[in-house]
């Protein structure tokens, strides 16, 4: 593990929230998967199940994309205005078993509001330690996803979608033919 257990976690469930709007199609079609979506991230705390906190999920994610594509200046002034405008107050705390880790807003605060301040609090970690570079975009050319680089040499260039088998099978085939013809 290169960063706290919460930290890494809550950088998985922004680049997933982030890719659920992506080219594929919309990845949170209705509030059955936004809850489906809770449950895979293990999100605990206040969830609705309701439109309106769907939709608000939903408009958090262009935010979030825009902390992939920024330098680190912006991604400051992202974190920054993310943490401001909810009021967070950083709080070691316990619950379900888990070790100590940061809270930073209620946990009855609503769903998208914990999701953009934890997504924030994790983010300044890897700009804290020198290491947004783990952020970055899924290198396959068809793909507009986003990944969080956990090796720990620095290496993943593709996201979960099936992206790297998919450039493998491109670059088999390439020297396949390259070797027929």
């Amino acid at each position: 593990m290169l960063f706290a257990h919460d930290t890494e976690c809550s950088l998985i469930a922004a680049a997933a929230l982030v890719n659920t709007a992506g080219g594929g199609g919309e990845g949170l079609p209705d509030v059955t998967a936004l809850d489906e979506f809770y449950v895979a991230h293990a999100y605990t705390g206040r969830h609705e199940h309701t439109e309106a906190e769907l939709t608000s999920v939903r408009e958090l994610r262009p935010r979030l994309r825009r902390i992939w594509d920024a330098d680190v200046h912006e991604v400051v002034t992202i974190v920054n205005g993310l943490l401001r405008e909810h009021a967070a107050l950083p709080q070691l705390i316990t619950h379900d078993d888990e070790p100590y880790h940061f809270h930073a807003v209620p946990r009855d605060a609503p769903l998208a509001i914990r999701m953009a301040v934890e997504a924030a609090m994790a983010v300044a970690d890897l700009v804290r330690n020198g290491e947004l570079n783990r952020l970055r975009a899924c290198a396959h050319p068809d793909c507009d996803n986003v990944l969080v680089d956990l090796s720990r040499n620095r290496s993943r260039r593709f996201c979960e979608a099936g992206c790297g088998n998919r450039a493998a099978v491109t670059a088999y085939r390439a020297r396949k033919a390259a070797t027929q013809g």
